[in-house]
């Protein structure tokens, strides 16, 4: 890990430290203490066990779509250590944007070309695009009413979310199925802006969006020809995103949160991941937390126990991907393929 994350890591953690702190500086101790003390921990152990399952079924997405036949089988460790990589880089990145170089570096790391491996991380990426937003979709039809009508605030940043997911799956359609139009629709918008700003940075953003759509066309039209493989990463996909989103319900459980409904925390925490995808602080920090405060404060009786669930979830679902992705990039994957590689994240 170069030294620009190593502070940036620095900086996540101790802020996610304030935000906990000024949280709970108003809470009483001996509440918390009591709280801690009655806590259902086979509940809590569900919700871990359910955030490392979700590791495993994206590791099982990504062998599926790397591996060929007749190639040497890779061990188990090379693609179980990807995600949880994944996880530490969208951390300490805005928007994300870390997670996919990570990746792509961790493949070549055990000896894939970095052509292919990046080609199957765009694969990868639509499929999981795909199915947050039908999580989504449905998740609106159920529960959306209720938080426009408790949350106005919420509602608006949630539908933001949404057409953020939207306009990305929306780009990346019209590349597989309008290819011209799209290279068309870019030159023209790179011909305006050549008007405003100056125009050898206008021609170095030009060549590198056209370059960027010429290797998602190409890499669209081998998603196409392997149907198969799509379908069965695209269910595998569904079910660590369900084993994900259903962690706050066993939460809540752990807490011993009385006539908790299944299916509407399932859709809180969807528009929870909605929320968060369009803060670009680093792992959402701070839109989070807010979001779960406002959504849970309805299921959770008294501030103590909404602190302390806000604790347990944010452990889970994002601190503990950052230990595991420490872990995994501190043990070195065994190479099959003989080719040296040097690269390092």
């Amino acid at each position: 890990m170069s030294r620009k994350n190593k502070i940036a890591l620095v900086i996540m953690i101790s802020l996610g430290v304030f935000i906990f702190w000024r949280e709970a500086r108003e809470t009483n101790f001996q509440q918390v203490q009591h709280g801690l003390a009655h806590l259902q921990w086979a509940w809590l152990g569900v919700a871990v066990l359910l955030m490392l399952f979700s590791f495993v079924a994206e590791a099982l997405v990504l062998k599926k779509l790397i591996e060929k036949p007749g190639e040497p089988h890779q061990p188990a460790w090379n693609f179980l250590r990807v995600p949880p990589i994944q996880a530490l880089f969208n951390a300490i990145t805005p928007f994300s944007s870390g997670g996919q170089p990570a990746q792509l570096v961790a493949l070549i790391q055990v000896g894939y070309e970095g052509g292919r491996a990046s080609s199957v991380l765009l694969m990868k990426f639509i499929i999981y695009q795909l199915m947050v937003l039908i999580n989504f979709v449905l998740t609106m039809l159920v529960g959306f009413k209720q938080v426009m009508t408790n949350f106005s605030g919420l509602a608006i940043l949630i539908a933001g979310g949404f057409a953020l997911h939207v306009i990305t799956i929306g780009t990346l359609l019209m590349i597989m199925f309008y290819y011209r139009f799209t290279k068309g629709v870019t030159q023209g918008f790179f011909n305006l802006l050549s008007h405003v700003i100056h125009s050898d940075k206008v021609e170095r953003w030009r060549n590198q969006a056209m370059q960027k759509i010429e290797t998602f066309h190409e890499e669209s039209l081998q998603l196409k020809r392997e149907k198969k493989k799509v379908i069965q990463a695209s269910l595998l996909t569904l079910v660590q995103l369900i084993a994900y989103y259903l962690i706050p319900y066993f939460v809540l459980l752990a807490l011993n949160v009385p006539h908790v409904d299944l299916i509407t925390v399932f859709c809180m925490h969807v528009m929870i991941v909605m929320i968060t995808s369009i803060f670009p602080i680093p792992g959402g920090t701070g839109g989070a937390e807010y979001s779960f405060k406002t959504l849970f404060a309805t299921f959770i009786p008294g501030q103590t126990a909404l602190i302390l669930g806000m604790l347990l979830w944010r452990l889970i679902t994002f601190y503990l991907g950052m230990l595991l992705g420490i872990v995994a990039m501190g043990i070195r994957p065994r190479r099959i393929f003989k080719r040296p590689i040097n690269k390092k994240i």
